[in-house]
């Protein structure tokens, strides 16, 4: 394992070793682009034997009425903006601060679906 700014030699011109290699709590993976569909989640094992719920797909959210203070799980029709990335928008990816249309009115994402397994939502005011 080899970090950015330190000389694989020492001062004597010897090589330097790396004192041991990643850990599985330490390897990356791929994101996870959250689109609409038939729900779908994924187990991913982390340190300390926890779990992290990946959310590949989802057709509902958790919306909640800034107003009345309810939630209610609403069904979500189009991914209308994300501010993330303007591709995500055309490619109908859900992440956090997405904006999407649901049977409600549009909402803001405010979870990370693809950390959290869920979607929460925020109605914005018109």
């Amino acid at each position: 394992m080899r970090y950015q700014g330190r000389s694989l030699r020492k001062k004597s011109g010897g090589r330097k070793r790396t004192h041991r290699t990643k850990r599985k709590s330490e390897l990356g993976r791929e994101p996870i682009d959250t689109i609409i569909g038939p729900e779908k989640k994924k187990k991913v094992w982390g340190r300390g034997g926890n779990i992290k719920i990946n959310l590949v797909r989802a057709e509902y959210a958790n919306l909640t009425d800034p107003r009345t203070h309810k939630t209610e799980r609403i069904k979500i029709l189009d991914v209308e903006d994300n501010p993330a990335d303007k591709d995500y928008a055309r490619r109908k990816i859900i992440t956090k601060g997405a904006i999407v249309n649901t049977e409600k009115g549009r909402a803001k994402v405010t979870s990370r679906p693809g950390q959290d397994g869920q979607i929460n939502a925020v109605l914005i005011k018109e």
